[in-house]
């Protein structure tokens, strides 16, 4: 499959995707169903609790790929995002951030409201790194922080999902919320990746 963006009147053939890698075994294995011939770039997924790292890792890794027509996978994780991509010419993909891009909006939305705090794999596997990094070490101070807009922890499992439950248990044990699950699967990733890139 040919992945082809039009920008400025001109196809350019979509050959590198660089961004968050929360998502990272979805895409790729998204790549490998598709058969897309696109080369990836994966930055660490805690990078947006660090606006100024974050910003500072995604032009980098931008400048090291100054010849390859890259599409970028990230929401809104950094306020000022599109004006850093309008810089160089590059484009994003549509959505608030990850899960908002692997849900889709009115299931996000819906989750969102109802007060979920979103957890996928890859951050439940190093939350008391992040946690730690994000809030201290002080668990009460952490349960307050959670306790005043959030009411469930939302454990999101894909087909590409490794077994993560008593991560995600210590998870909730920790921020002192109730742990629910919920299974998705790729349609919604693949769909905002096609438009992306098309």
């Amino acid at each position: 499959m040919s992945l082809v963006v039009t920008n400025n009147n001109m196809n350019k053939h979509i050959d590198l995707i660089v961004g968050c890698g929360i998502l990272k075994k979805e895409i790729d294995w998204l790549i490998n169903k598709n058969n897309w011939l696109l080369n990836t770039v994966y930055l660490d997924s805690s990078l947006h609790i660090d606006l100024e790292k974050l910003k500072m890792s995604l032009t980098t890794a931008l400048k090291k790929h100054p010849n390859q027509n890259t599409l970028v996978f990230y929401g809104a994780c950094h306020p000022l995002i599109d004006d850093l991509l309008g810089e160089v010419g590059m484009l994003r993909t549509e959505g608030q951030n990850c899960v908002d891009i692997l849900l889709g909006n009115n299931v996000f939305t819906k989750e969102l409201s109802n007060g979920a705090f979103f957890l996928l794999e890859d951050w439940a596997l190093r939350w008391k790194h992040i946690c730690k990094k994000t809030f201290g070490d002080k668990k009460e101070i952490v349960q307050q922080i959670f306790g005043e807009d959030r009411k469930y922890v939302l454990a999101i499992k894909t087909p590409c999902s490794g077994d993560f439950t008593k991560e995600a248990e210590l998870m909730a044990q920790h921020v002192g919320l109730p742990l629910n699950w919920l299974s998705v699967g790729l349609d919604n990733l693949e769909t905002v990746l096609n438009s992306s890139i098309n």
